[in-house]
């Protein structure tokens, strides 16, 4: 059974980071390509999307996380699926406090009512997104390599 968890586990976190990576590196650099209002409305509508599904994906992981450490407190690697889970926290609290509030604006922006200092805003989430993206990244590795 702790082998099942294991996998799902690690498998949930990989499927996030990806996702998380993917808005970091490659989403946010098409939106950001395209002409006029396009990639505003597109950075809206990711944040309504993802905004209504990565909250449910964030505290699943990190629910699987817990369950592993306490399931595999006595097994190799137990120390590093704690320091995963602490991660995983810190990963969720840095959302609520830092990206969630600048999210939430900006998914109910559109072209006519956007405020003036949008770009900024939208900047400031991806820098904090870069720090979220790699504190998920060593979370994931954390987890890996506990299945060692």
């Amino acid at each position: 059974m702790l082998d099942t968890l294991q996998v799902v586990t690690t498998v949930a976190v990989g499927l996030m980071v990806g996702v998380e990576f993917s808005v970091a590196f490659i989403m946010n650099r098409i939106l950001d390509a395209l002409p006029e209002d396009s990639g505003q409305l597109g950075h809206a509508h990711g944040g309504r999307m993802l905004g209504t599904l990565m909250p449910f994906w964030y505290i699943g992981s990190l629910v699987l996380s817990a369950v592993w450490a306490v399931a595999g407190w006595h097994h190799h690697g137990a120390g590093l699926v704690v320091t995963a889970a602490g991660l995983l926290i810190l990963s969720v609290v840095m959302s609520i406090l830092l990206l969630v509030p600048i999210n939430n604006r900006n998914k109910t922006w559109t072209p006519e009512n956007r405020p003036a200092d949008w770009k900024e805003q939208l900047h400031r989430w991806n820098r904090y997104h870069y720090i979220r993206v790699a504190v998920l990244v060593a979370a994931f590795t954390l987890l890996v390599a506990a299945l060692v």
